[in-house]
């Protein structure tokens, strides 16, 4: 299986985006958790994916993308989400920074996500096999 962890403050996106991932990525294993204190302790380079809000009250996607690359993860395996739109996200993270910004409330987004989602799931099927 292919972990994702998913750290969001937003209670309903963070259970919505749980359970699409259960529902739909079956060999996609997701932990996620609305409180950055607690999403901290499980950033490891384990992880095949770091999905990180970038507007949080305890730590913020900033600070956590900077300790995830301490910790192992590479930048390509992080994307940061927030409601800011997209020019203001890609000021804060020029392309390199991560591997995508996204406006989480924007279906067009989402498809990016999809994406995303479709190639780990691949890589586990075949990983299975």
């Amino acid at each position: 299986m292919k972990k994702i962890l998913l750290i969001d403050d937003d209670r309903l996106f963070l259970d919505y985006l749980t359970g699409y991932i259960r529902e739909r990525y079956p060999q996609l294993e997701i932990m996620a958790f609305n409180n950055a204190m607690q999403g901290l302790a499980k950033i490891n380079s384990d992880l095949d994916l770091l999905l990180l809000d970038l507007e949080m009250p305890e730590l913020d996607g900033s600070k956590l993308l900077a300790y995830a690359t301490e910790k192992g993860i590479d930048r390509s395996r992080i994307i940061i989400l927030s409601g800011r739109d997209a020019d203001y996200l890609h000021k804060c993270f020029p392309m390199g920074q991560c591997l995508a910004v996204l406006n989480k409330h924007e279906a067009r987004q989402k498809a990016v996500l999809d994406m995303v989602f479709d190639a780990l799931q691949k890589k586990a099927v075949e990983g299975a096999s």
